[in-house]
């Protein structure tokens, strides 16, 4: 379930903080402690805290704990929980996650490996930062970094024949797609660090009682699945789904060229 942070924040303030010089500290503040450093700490502890405890558990006062700072300190500097997390997002953002399209580019290939790299990237985002995917977005604010990833990608697949404006669904669709397909994968590994059973413990445990049950014939089609059936890893589900997605928007974007 995705953890709300967009009602309860101070929109012009997030914004100032977003597009503002983040790494001096206010007039009269100690220049120890900057938004910059509060902003990497957050993420160091966001990390930490999401498989065991998920991203409910971060708090300002952790935050600056892992700082070695008051709390109140804080404050100074960010509104609150809410806002803090609008640059998380965008810290997260910057990197190698866009670099891979740009070579893409570069080498003229196409939409497909440009959409999937892209694609890739945000998942290995997710995976690196479990508490990215769970964070709603459903009011975004675009800071440097998403602003410019987003530029770029538009600016990547606008000679592929289709408007702005279906690009945009596309890439919605394909943002949507990887969120989702992440969100499932970190369930389970935050299953397995709650409980300390690992997936293949918990279906072993699971096994005769299945086998009874695929035996009594009543489930005639379950019991007659191929034994490799279910034999597939995240990263396979992940890359035959995107596939799939991709096969779709071949209608719109095998086009000539503009």
């Amino acid at each position: 379930m995705a953890t709300e942070h967009g009602d309860d924040r101070d929109l012009g303030r997030s914004l100032k903080l977003l597009w503002g010089d983040r790494t001096r500290p206010p007039r009269g503040r100690p220049p120890g402690l900057t938004l910059d450093r509060i902003v990497a700490a957050a993420v160091e502890v966001a990390d930490d805290l999401a498989l065991a405890e998920g991203l409910e558990a971060l708090s300002m006062r952790r935050v600056a704990t892992h700082l070695g700072v008051g709390t109140m300190s804080l404050y100074r500097y960010v509104p609150g929980k809410s806002e803090l997390l609008d640059l998380m997002l965008d810290r997260v953002i910057e990197g190698p996650a866009d670099q891979e399209p740009e070579r893409c580019a570069d080498e003229g290939h196409g939409w497909r490996q440009i959409l999937a790299a892209d694609a890739r990237g945000h998942y290995r985002l997710c995976l690196d930062h479990p508490w990215y995917p769970f964070v709603d977005q459903s009011r975004p604010l675009l800071g440097p970094n998403s602003l410019r990833g987003l530029d770029r990608l538009l600016g990547r697949m606008r000679r592929f024949g289709s408007d702005d404006r279906t690009l945009m669904m596309l890439i919605g669709v394909q943002y949507d797609y990887v969120n989702g397909v992440a969100r499932s994968h970190i369930n389970e590994l935050r299953a397995v660090a709650r409980t300390g059973v690992t997936n293949e413990e918990f279906w072993a445990e699971q096994g005769p009682t299945l086998e009874r049950a695929l035996s009594s014939g009543d489930f005639p089609v379950m019991a007659s699945l191929d034994e490799k059936t279910f034999d597939f890893s995240h990263e396979q589900l992940f890359e035959f789904g995107l596939d799939r997605l991709h096969d779709g928007f071949a209608s719109l974007l095998d086009t000539p060229a503009r």
